[in-house]
């Protein structure tokens, strides 16, 4: 992985090479963004960049010995740590690894859900647990095979537990030419312990423009859907790129149509409707209630008099300002996110889609056309 394969980003890129053309690189370090920013790749491309053979002043060579290795995940003095879902068949991270390099090679910009759907993970939950911070200790321990530099890449040590404590010791007095990299979505649920022994570096999201250039230049998108993907992605490549594999394309309308229903309490049309989302799939259904959030907040800019800083393409902003000025206010808007969100959480835990969509377009009746909201809703008066 080298650099020039990262989409944007390009400030952090320098911020890196430069640590190590000054030689002030930090021994544990935790690129922290949120998801589908590049902070797994740049982390790698960091790595191959600190043990290219022939580096160059923007970055890795790609053809020497040790990128050669990068590039497939097969370095010996590369390391990786991850969640994974623990059987009797698969106790520490390496017992995945073949599967975990497949998915990058396939594509690095990965979330929990792609990593999922590469394994036999049924209901269990993800974590990296004591066993696996024993492995790296140990493999740690040895010295490097070939490069100057051993590396540990650990994503997601959010799913580090107080079993993390066991690796205090060795990201605080490393073995010689060690390198920590961490990368994670959520500050708040890393080991607060860990935290302070690693120096931040964060990583911004990815600009709607630099999302919607690479949906024009490598999916061949018309300027218009690939202004509502990157809208709807908000900064997530993942995101942007799971929306333009998807033939279902027309959010905003569909979307629209079923407040409308809920507007005119038309039962038999929200039945249908409720079938048809229940054949969509769960990451359809999942983008179509985010795109439905990201949606309504839109349209509260509209009702609030900001239309200036609305994001959405052309035709969206004309379904928008239709429903703002004829159907929706601020309460009924807030109200419907609170539902769409609770929804999103239930869809990702494999509830009942058809049972879901019943239920929240049942709430959108109730809070459209009766104004009836649900508690915990926070009113807005004008």
């Amino acid at each position: 992985m080298q650099f020039k394969d990262i989409i944007g980003q390009e400030e952090i890129k320098q911020q890196l090479i430069q640590t190590v053309v000054e030689n002030r690189v930090s021994h544990a370090q935790l690129f922290l963004s949120a998801e589908g920013t590049g902070a797994l790749p740049l982390a790698i491309a960091y790595a191959q960049y600190i043990n290219c053979l022939d580096r160059n002043p923007a970055d890795s060579c790609g053809v020497c010995s040790s990128c050669r290795k990068y590039e497939r995940y097969i370095h010996p003095d590369l390391h990786f740590s991850y969640p994974f879902f623990a059987s009797k068949d698969v106790k520490i991270a390496v017992d995945v690894l073949d599967e975990w390099r497949l998915m990058l090679l396939n594509d690095p910009y990965v979330d929990l859900d792609i990593w999922r759907s590469r394994l036999s993970a049924d209901n269990k939950q993800a974590n990296i647990n004591i066993a696996e911070c024993h492995d790296i200790i140990k493999k740690l321990s040895y010295k490097a095979f070939e490069a100057e530099t051993k590396v540990l890449i650990m994503w997601l040590p959010e799913y580090l537990e107080k079993e993390g404590n066991s690796l205090l010791k060795i990201i605080e007095e490393p073995p010689a030419n060690t390198l920590f990299l961490l990368v994670a979505n959520n500050q708040e649920h890393i080991l607060s312990t860990l935290l302070s022994r690693t120096q931040i570096v964060k990583i911004p999201k990815l600009s709607d423009q630099t999302i919607e250039q690479y949906l024009i230049q490598h999916d061949r998108l018309s300027v218009e859907i690939a202004s509502n993907y990157s809208f709807l992605a908000d900064g997530n490549l993942i995101e942007a790129k799971s929306l333009s594999a998807q033939a279902h394309n027309d959010n905003a309308e569909i979307f629209a149509e079923w407040l409308r229903r809920g507007y005119g309490n038309r039962v038999p049309d929200l039945i249908a409707f409720v079938d048809q989302a229940a054949g969509w799939g769960r990451e359809n259904q999942k983008n179509f209630l985010r795109y439905g959030i990201n949606f309504l907040r839109e349209c509260s800019l509209i009702i609030s008099g900001a239309e200036s800083l609305v994001k959405l393409p052309v035709r969206a902003l004309e379904t928008a300002q239709k429903l703002s000025k004829h159907v929706l206010d601020l309460n009924m808007a807030s109200a419907i996110i609170t539902e769409l969100e609770q929804a999103h959480y239930h869809i990702e835990r494999n509830a009942n889609p058809k049972i879901l969509f019943l239920d929240v377009s049942l709430q959108l009746v109730k809070i459209i056309k009766f104004k009836t909201f649900p508690k915990g809703t926070q009113y807005i008066y004008n």
